[in-house]
């Protein structure tokens, strides 16, 4: 035990902890020249087309005699939930550190994470090799902000290997080799799943007590089920059987599980004839931020659906989701999310690795109504939410957003923050160019385009951390959409009474491009309570019924037209306005 060391690699997105990875593996013999390839670990194809680590990934390799068990983790704020989880399997980081661009918002982020879980950090200055690196200036920043001294900061670059055999021998002297006792009752904990249609689910596990052998039969604390370990072993990065695991010990463990709920991440796995007398500490469930209904365009699709969400959800804890009905959209799901980024990629997972085809309303996010009669009810879906007439107030979820970013770009980040309805906490210089701001923000005011606005405002440059800051009450309204004045449930909203104008505007002039022209006029109108506040209309089609008149009196001429009016009049009356699904997906779009 004393030669097995633990250890995540921690950073800002793109800072490098995947192309670490790669050189690590490269190094240490793990994989073979002609079978490498840029961004080893990371198994998905999204994770590849978008050069971003979506799972983390645990890979177990030897140094000098030592046993080091990796874990890779994602960068992007939205899958810090895969971090936290990473963590509690480990005894020491690798904190990352991009040297051309310094300390980000999600380095802190994930920094004192670490320091909460008592974990050794190990501090490297990565891509010193670029031309615009500056070591020296960014590990005084290190030093100042996060109290690690300097000279024990290691300066390498992934990419073409130089520092990293400093890195790796840092890591057998400083990160601790793990505690635990093999005489005593087992206990392993899965902090990863995925679901094999040949084997199985499999799962990641770390033995922190005991030893795990394979052929005896294990108890699941949580779910109380018991089963047989099939397979237990080690990834080298390729799975490769083992014949047992001892406390500290990393693997994974086939059991010859079929229903997906019962491997849980965070569950604890013990022998059922001699159990642990308590189950380890868990994960706390993550919170969804952003909800979003997500619905079969083809509605015999619904089964599937339910079968791939519960098989991905084995595979990414932190997807919620709950049977939704639209009367526009059929059977569907309300599901959330810890982000747009996440929601987005889930929803590419699900049509690429379950063949579905999937409309997904407009984002929105969770609100508290409270009501005259004294009740208060949660709302996920803007179409919940109750009359006006019945309403007391609203309360919104609001975040604590922190903001890192070169100083040129204060005034309009401040300007940025102020628009989306923010106030400023504090101000902060970590060194005469770089500066960090905190502001209290409401999520609803995050979740459509904020990232994408901050991104665009600072050529790049800045980055967000963001951590929820409770619930306040905010002068919100629903905005309803009504197509010849029955309101359609998919496009509803909820809006800041001050955007509610603009908001309505948009969307009817959108819907007046996406609905084709029937036999009569149909307006579109946006409305708050019964009050209308945006209109369009989209003209009729006109069939020519004087085509067969050749001159003769105007009479009738104008007898023909009175009648195809009446008709129009009629068929208004009983007409129901045809919406082709593209026009829900296209009013849906997220990026416009």
């Amino acid at each position: 035990m004393d030669h097995i060391r633990n250890l995540s690699i921690v950073a800002h997105v793109d800072h490098g902890k995947s192309t670490l990875s790669d050189r690590i593996l490269e190094l240490t013999g793990a994989v073979d020249a002609r079978d490498m390839r840029e961004q080893y670990l990371d198994s998905m194809d999204i994770e590849r087309e978008r050069g971003i680590t979506i799972k983390a990934q645990n890979v177990r390799v030897t140094w000098k005699g030592h046993t080091i068990h990796l874990i890779d983790t994602p960068g992007h704020v939205d899958f810090g939930y895969e971090v936290s989880r990473s963590l509690a399997a480990c005894e020491g980081v690798v904190l990352l550190i991009d040297a051309a661009q310094g300390i980000e918002a999600q380095t802190l982020a994930n920094a004192y994470q670490a320091i909460e879980n008592d974990l050794e950090i190990v501090c490297a200055l990565n891509k010193i090799d670029l031309p615009a690196a500056d070591p020296d200036r960014y590990a005084a920043e290190i030093e100042s902000v996060l109290g690690i001294p300097g000279d024990q900061i290691i300066r390498m670059s992934a990419k073409t290997g130089i520092g990293v055999t400093d890195l790796l021998d840092a890591i057998c002297e400083k990160i601790p080799a793990p505690a635990g006792d093999p005489t005593s009752a087992l206990q392993a904990l899965i902090f990863d799943s995925y679901y094999d249609q040949y084997r199985g689910v499999v799962s990641a596990v770390r033995v922190m007590e005991g030893v795990l052998r394979p052929e005896v039969k294990l108890r699941f604390m949580q779910t109380g089920r018991t089963h047989v370990a099939e397979e237990i072993g080690v990834r080298t990065p390729l799975n490769s059987p083992a014949s047992a695991l001892g406390p500290g010990e990393v693997g994974y463990l086939i059991a010859g599980i079929k229903d997906v709920g019962e491997a849980r991440s965070g569950e604890t796995v013990t022998e059922a004839a001699r159990p642990a007398p308590r189950p380890l500490a868990g994960y706390r469930d993550p919170k969804p931020m952003v909800f979003c209904g997500l619905f079969p365009v083809d509605g015999d699709d619904f089964a599937d659906l339910r079968e791939a969400l519960e098989k991905l959800r084995l595979n990414d804890a932190s997807v919620t989701y709950e049977p939704e009905t639209s009367g526009a959209l059929g059977f569907g799901f309300r599901c959330g999310f810890l982000g747009l980024l996440h929601m987005e990629i889930v929803r590419e997972r699900l049509e690429r690795e379950f063949d579905l085809v999937l409309i997904a309303t407009a984002p929105s996010v969770e609100y508290r109504a409270h009501l005259t009669d004294g009740a208060t009810v949660e709302v996920h879906n803007p179409s919940e939410m109750p009359p006006p007439q019945k309403l007391d107030s609203i309360d919104e979820p609001f975040l604590q957003a922190t903001i890192l970013s070169p100083t040129e770009y204060t005034g309009t980040l401040m300007d940025l923050c102020q628009t989306r309805r923010g106030e400023m906490i504090r101000m902060e210089y970590l060194s005469p160019e770089r500066l960090e701001l905190v502001y209290r923000i409401p999520l609803a005011e995050v979740v459509m385009d904020f990232f994408d606005a901050l991104k665009s405002r600072t050529k790049g440059y800045a980055s967000l951390d963001y951590e929820e800051a409770g619930w306040e009450p905010a002068d919100l309204v629903k905005i309803d959409v009504m197509l010849n004045a029955v309101p359609v449930d998919a496009f509803s909203a909820v809006v800041h009474r001050s955007q509610a104008q603009e908001y309505g505007r948009r969307m009817t002039e959108k819907l007046r491009t996406l609905i084709p022209r029937q036999m009569f006029d149909v307006p579109i109108q946006a409305a708050v309570g019964g009050r209308v506040i945006a209109r369009e209309t989209v003209k009729a089609k006109r069939k020519d019924v004087l085509s067969k008149c050749y001159g003769g009196d105007i009479t009738r001429k104008r007898k023909l037209l009175e009648k195809q009016k009446e008709g129009k009049k009629r068929m208004k009356n009983i007409g129901r306005v045809e919406v082709p699904q593209e026009a829900f997906i296209k009013a849906l779009r997220l990026e416009e």
